[in-house]
Parts: C-alpha cells; structure tokens; sequence
C-alpha cells in the first residue's frame, strides 16, 4: 500500500472513496468490509432501474423513479451520479453521508472513477483509494471469469480499464487487491487510523 497526505477536516470523520478499474473487486472488497465491519458505514446507491429478486430498497439500492432522480439532482441531493450501461442511472445521496461523517462514524463510498471524481470536486477533503489489480493479466483473467459479459463487452471493458489504470496518481492511496480479505483490512486500518489521527490543526 502507498499512501499521500491528503487534508483532513476537523471536529468529523473522513470519507474514504473507494475506486478502481472494472473487474478489480471493488464491489467484492466493499462486500467484504460490510461483513466484517459492522462498525463501518458504506453508502447505499439511488438507482432508476427495478429491483432485482431479493434486492432490498434501502438495503442493497435506494429505487426511485425517473422523476425523483431528476428532482435529487435539481436540488443537489446527490455528491454523484451517473448513466450506467445506457439504462439506468445510479448516484450517491448526500444527506445520509454527511449525517454519518457528522456524527464520527468511518465511512465508506465505493464508485467508478468518474464518480471518485465527482465527490472530489465536492468533498476534497475525502480519503480517495484506488484499488488497483496485481498484474494486467490477472484484471483479464478476472474478466473473462466472471462469464458474465459478451466478448464485445469484454473487449470495451478492458479499453476502459486501460483509461481507469492511468487514473491511479489521482488517488491518496493505492492498495493493490492480491487477496480480498487482505484489502479489505488494509481499508479498514485507514479508517481507523483516520479517525485516530489529530486534524492538522493540533499537529
């Protein structure tokens, strides 16, 4: 892991912003954290698209309509948002954020690189992470694992995490995902090293 000094606010926690490029496991990490650290709060997106089976609103997505989409975005209530895949679009509420790094708790977004960029445009105070593949190799082998995806898919996906991978000095901190569990504590740590750290101001 490397990290760079970054600002810190005072008298709240810091949002950790967690990116990387498609196929690394940021999703699976953020699983991970969410599992063994009840402790640590992780946004819940708002989605335009219809829930799946066993999906949970207000659990695994917050699903509002077009309209209310459009109404949080007019009134400023998302620090992001995004069209995904030309369906549907997905953003971060702001108000549940800042009601959590108000009241001291560690926290965690985790989103794609032009969502990190967003919030940072907002909340440059935040702790950006970038989690980054052990090799191009094993991003592909990832990939192509997951079956999930038409080989004209795959192909685009790999070009964009060509773009996503130059993005890395964007970030405050680079954690390379060699093992899930491992990453996930390596998150964890700095978030608790963040709130244990005194704001500059006292230095």
């Amino acid at each position: 892991m490397t990290r760079a000094s970054a600002p810190r606010s005072t008298g709240r926690s810091r949002l950790l912003v967690l990116a990387g490029p498609t196929a690394v496991g940021k999703g699976t990490v953020a699983a991970e954290v969410r599992a063994t650290r009840p402790d640590v709060w992780i946004s819940v997106s708002a989605t335009t698209r219809k829930p799946r089976p066993g999906e949970v609103d207000g659990v695994h997505y917050w699903f509002v309509s077009d309209e209310e989409f459009d109404r949080m975005i007019a009134e400023g209530e998302l620090l992001e948002w995004a069209m995904v895949h030309q369906a549907a679009r997905y953003g971060t509420p702001r108000g549940p954020v800042e009601a959590v790094l108000a009241a001291g708790r560690p926290a965690m977004l985790e989103i794609d690189l032009q969502g990190a960029r967003q919030v940072r445009a907002t909340m440059p105070e935040a702790l950006f992470v970038f989690l980054k593949p052990p090799s191009w190799d094993e991003l592909v082998r990832r990939l192509v694992g997951r079956g999930t995806e038409t080989e004209e898919e795959r192909t685009r996906r790999l070009a964009t995490a060509r773009e996503e991978l130059a993005a890395e000095s964007e970030f405050d901190v680079t954690i390379v995902n060699h093992e899930v569990h491992a990453a996930a504590a390596e998150l964890v740590a700095l978030m608790v090293l963040d709130l244990e750290q005194p704001p500059i101001d006292n230095l």
